[in-house]
């Protein structure tokens, strides 16, 4: 271990790397704090304390929602967009076409994503300053009505996604690893050491029976680690042989890899975005004057609800994974597409016949992966919650979500992987 960090360390580009991204970073985690003007926080900090599902949304911000900060939304506006970009580009034969095109093609398609980030951070913040004020009875903003006074907030909201958007392509372009998703893991990682220091306050006080089921949780996580781990790296991968006369008509050998989860975490993303949307919608027709919508939103308080969790709810949740998981892979995966250019290079999978054979035995065996994919995925986020719903922690108490999870691991590896890749070409650069 030591010897690894001491060659990272004597790897000069890498260390100026690494060094840049922890800086951009502590940038972030600092914006992370810093309260947007004219806001109520005493008000703030008794919504938290009554209402969990916002603790949740916190958490996946770093806390930047709890404390009402600049970068409110944190980078799910961005998100947002380059999945539905991601989705676009199969449905419009242009940016199907952009997406051919390689890094120019690219370039634009970020282009476009950075574009579309602006409007939905801006309508996202109307919603969540709206749902905040409302959970506080007004008392958070005062005369929400005048657009002098609401405006000029959301406008502060949204220059702070594009500011984290900013930050995240720094620490892609100068950094090492992916600045998004080293932001996103950096909001998950923050919030861990203010849940420990919560759990042993509660201890000290007497309830040591919360901190031992923290414990216990803090083992399970462990083992859903090791989990993860062996399933994000795992894969099939499919012999594949390509005719050439070099090999002298033996024919060149090479693998199509296809992993278990293949669709990472964008179901998860999804099924969230699913489940969270009508108890937020609840939330403001729960005081209606129509006696249907009252009841429509006590349905869905009640029933599909994160901070109360009902069987009915997890079962809902992980369906729903599991179906926008074949979504997702049907989407990104085109078995026809590959096939063809399998056969375009010469090559063949041994025992299958080129072209629509081919195509049908990659799509089988996408289908047959992206099934224990999904369940995977289901697995691990209602894990967590059926934990809290048997025992005295809350959502807001564990140290960290299923998704979160998931997302700090894909990190990681992904990180490690470019490390190596790094000192791999620090070594190359040695010798020549």
């Amino acid at each position: 271990m030591f010897k690894y960090l001491h060659q990272i360390w004597r790897s000069t580009t890498l260390r100026k790397k690494i060094l840049f991204t922890l800086f951009i970073l502590l940038i972030y985690r600092a914006a992370a704090h810093i309260t947007v003007p004219g806001v109520n926080v005493d008000a703030l900090s008794r919504i938290f304390e009554q209402n969990s599902l916002l603790g949740v949304f916190s958490a996946l911000t770093g806390g930047s929602m709890a404390s009402f900060s600049i970068v409110l939304m944190g980078l799910s506006p961005y998100i947002n967009a380059s999945i539905i970009m991601q989705l676009m580009t199969v449905v419009i034969p242009k940016l199907e076409n952009l997406s051919k095109e390689g890094m120019e093609g690219r370039r634009k398609i970020n282009q476009y994503t950075r574009l579309l980030t602006v409007p939905l951070a801006f309508l996202q913040s109307y919603g969540m300053i709206i749902l905040l004020n409302q959970s506080s009875n007004g008392q958070l903003i005062s005369n929400m009505s005048d657009p002098m006074v609401i405006l000029p907030i959301m406008i502060t909201v949204t220059a702070g996604t594009v500011f984290l958007m900013w930050l995240g392509e720094l620490i892609t372009e100068n950094g090492i690893g992916n600045g998004i998703s080293l932001m996103i893991f950096a909001s998950i990682i923050s919030g861990m050491p203010a849940i420990v220091g919560r759990m042993l306050g509660i201890a000290q006080g007497g309830d040591t029976t919360k901190l031992s089921y923290f414990v216990l949780f803090l083992v399970l996580t462990i083992a859903m680690l090791i989990f993860v781990v062996l399933i994000a790296e795992g894969q099939r991968n499919i012999p594949i042989t390509y005719a050439t006369r070099a090999t002298g008509g033996k024919g060149e050998k090479a693998k199509l890899p296809i992993r278990v989860n293949q669709a990472g975490m964008i179901p998860i993303i999804f099924a969230i975005s699913m489940m969270t949307f009508p108890s937020v919608v609840a939330q403001f027709f729960r005081n209606s004057l129509s006696p249907t919508l009252q009841s429509i939103a006590d349905f869905i308080l009640k029933y599909i609800n994160a901070s109360n969790p009902t069987y009915f709810y997890m079962a809902l949740y992980f369906l729903l994974i599991i179906a926008f998981s074949y979504f997702y892979v049907s989407v990104t995966f085109n078995p026809d597409q590959v096939a063809e250019n399998i056969q375009k290079r010469g090559g063949f999978i041994p025992g299958i016949r080129p072209g629509r054979q081919t195509a049908d035995f990659l799509a089988n065996v996408s289908s047959r992966m992206n099934l224990f994919g999904g369940l995977f995925l289901g697995a691990i986020a209602t894990i967590p919650i059926l934990f809290t719903k048997y025992t005295t922690l809350s959502s807001g108490d564990l140290i960290i979500s299923g998704s979160g999870l998931i997302i700090v691991v894909g990190v990681v590896l992904e990180l490690i992987r470019q490390i190596d890749a790094q000192l791999v070409m620090h070594d190359y650069d040695k010798l020549y």
